[in-house]
């Protein structure tokens, strides 16, 4: 349970039988994530019961300025985070890099001395 209250979220959206379905929950227990609305709907043995309703069907989400803000802050750090790793996948881990003579490198140019056919 969150100690410190965040008000409430009312999302709107199409059910699998396409009526309009309002619902209250509060603002911790609703996401948005891959496309989708993500919303808790209760607890079983202990665990959260989540409910995941596809971006084509919600006409709208309210929340509160305050939530709204942490999350676009929240947002920000996850896409940074993201970026950071990719980066050192990519380019290493952040430190120069430096072309060896083990390099490969690969002709780009038209043809090749391997295809008469190529050649110009």
């Amino acid at each position: 349970m969150v100690d410190r209250e965040l008000g409430q979220a009312v999302i709107v959206y199409d059910d699998p039988d396409g009526e309009t379905v309002e619902k209250t929950v509060e603002n911790e227990h609703i996401a948005y994530f891959q496309d989708h609305w993500i919303l808790k709907t209760g607890e079983e043995d202990g665990r959260d019961l989540v409910r995941r309703i596809p971006i084509q069907r919600v006409h709208y989400v309210e929340r509160s300025v305050e939530q709204f803000e942490r999350e676009v802050s929240t947002l920000r750090d996850q896409v940074q985070s993201v970026a950071d790793d990719l980066r050192s996948k990519l380019l290493g881990s952040g430190e120069e890099t430096h072309q060896t003579d083990d390099a490969i490198r690969i002709d780009v140019s038209e043809g090749s001395d391997d295809d008469p056919d190529a050649r110009r």
